[in-house]
This record gives C-alpha cells, sequence and structure tokens, in this order.
C-alpha cells in the first residue's frame, strides 16, 4: 500500500508541476508583445503599402508595421543619423546607393523593385490651356518636390533642363517637402499645374494627367528597397522584405501603377 500511495502522490506531484509550467508558459505567450516593425518609405508608395500592411498584418499577428513617409532624400538623411528604421523603401536610387556605400544596408539585402513614370497635372476643372510641358511656361505657379530631397522634384528638374524651360518657368515654382504634397497643391488649385509621378495621379479624381515625360528626359525612375543593416528586428525585417517581392505584393503595386524594375 506505500508503494501505491508513494506513486500516487509522485504522479500528482508531476502532475501539478506539469500544470504550473504550462500556465507560464500560457501567461508569456500570452503577454509577449508585436514587434513593431518601422519601415521608411517614400511617399509616392503610401497607398499601396497601406493596402500591403492590412493583407501583412492578417497573416503576421506578432508584427505591427509602422510606416515612415516622405521624401527619399530626406529619409536617407534620418537613417544616416541613426533613426531606428528596419527597411528603407526609397523612390530613387541615389539616397539609397549612398546608404549601400556607407554600410547601413548590406548589398546582399537590397533589390531594384518597382518602376514609374514622371507626369504632369493640373486640377480637373480649370481653364488654364496647359497640355504639354512647353505650356508651363503660361502658367503662374507651378508645384515641384525640392529636387534635393524629393527625387519626383529631381527627375522633374532634369526633364525641364532637357526640354529647356528651366529657365524661364524656375521662378514660378512652389516646392514641396514630397510629391503627395504636389498633388495636394494641385488639387486645391492653389497651383496651376504640378509634376509627381503616375502612380500619384492615379489616385485623385481632382486633377488631370497631361503629359508623361519621355524617358530620355530624366534618370530611369527605379525604386530600391533594402533592411538597414543595424535593425533591431533582422528577422521580421527579412520576412516583410522578402513579402514585398511576392507575386501577391506586386499585384498590388500594379494595380496601383507600378511597374516591376527591369
Amino acid at each position: 500500500m506505500k508503494k501505491i500511495y508513494s506513486l500516487v502522490t509522485t504522479l500528482l506531484l508531476l502532475a501539478l508541476l506539469t500544470a504550473c509550467s504550462n500556465t507560464e508558459t500560457s501567461k508569456e505567450s500570452s503577454s509577449k508583445q508585436p514587434v513593431d516593425l518601422t519601415v521608411s518609405a517614400a511617399a509616392s508608395l503610401q497607398d499601396a503599402l497601406v493596402e500591403l500592411q492590412k493583407t501583412y498584418e492578417k497573416e503576421h499577428t506578432d508584427v505591427n508595421v509602422q510606416f515612415n513617409f516622405g521624401g527619399s532624400g530626406a529619409l536617407k538623411q534620418q537613417i544616416a543619423q541613426g533613426a531606428p528604421v528596419d527597411v528603407f523603401f526609397s523612390a530613387a536610387s541615389e539616397p539609397f546607393d549612398a546608404l549601400v556605400q556607407s554600410g547601413d544596408i548590406e548589398k546582399s539585402k537590397q533589390v531594384n523593385l518597382l518602376a514609374n513614370e514622371l507626369v504632369l497635372i493640373t486640377p480637373k476643372d480649370t481653364n488654364n490651356n496647359i497640355q504639354s510641358f512647353k505650356d508651363l511656361t503660361t502658367a503662374k505657379k507651378i508645384a515641384l518636390g525640392t529636387p534635393e530631397s524629393v527625387p519626383a522634384g529631381q527627375y522633374g528638374r532634369e526633364t525641364l533642363d532637357a526640354l529647356k524651360l528651366w529657365t524661364s518657368v524656375k521662378d514660378k515654382i512652389v516646392y514641396t517637402k514630397d510629391v503627395r504634397q504636389v498633388l495636394t497643391y494641385v488639387e486645391s488649385g492653389n497651383v496651376d499645374a504640378g509634376l509627381v509621378y503616375e502612380t500619384d495621379a492615379r489616385t485623385s479624381d481632382k486633377v488631370q494627367l497631361v503629359a508623361t515625360a519621355k524617358s530620355d528626359t530624366h534618370q530611369p525612375i527605379i525604386y530600391p528597397v533594402g533592411i538597414i543593416k543595424d535593425s533591431k528586428h533582422p528577422k521580421e525585417a527579412q520576412a516583410f522584405y522578402d513579402f514585398l517581392q511576392s507575386d501577391e505584393a506586386m499585384k498590388t503595386f500594379e494595380k496601383y501603377g507600378f511597374k516591376g524594375a527591369k
């Protein structure tokens, strides 16, 4: 009887210890907070990335994707100064390549993912008769991203130079912090025209696309994406980086007018 009693006592003790262990594990699991993944991305990517964020977070409940949208040049500067960023998605190669060269982004963890086009837009209901880039000489105000920090502004400046229009329109330029601010200025009628990406023009029913810049008037519009070397969440950053290159993500980008980079 003593042996049986001892065996029963031992089994009960083991069961109690197992239950306590499972309870502690359950508490740890339930108390674990989702990882906040910070993605610095060009303003022109906003609509597509917000949609992809919803898709991604449904499948990865342990991750909260947080975006920092802005001009690629300004975002690059933030990262270079140590801002806590995990993934950088640029609208131009120049600011991105600078971070690769400085070692902030590893060469093995970056790819040219998307392409875009530069277009001229005017307010939807307007009679300013701007139908081409050459007509900008008749405009009073033209919105353009600041070339030093906004890639769309840089491409716009290159195009106006190539068309020999810069000298005659430079005093009419209203500079903006990013390409979406150009869109806002045109929508509100505060300017007669603006230069944005085709994808931006597609998002608004308050503007009309009047002309597309020829590819030989500016540098190729390429969107590279990469993982920041000092990311505090390298595993999650890698997973999101891979997701952005998936067929599912590319279909969403294409829906918003982006093309795959060649």
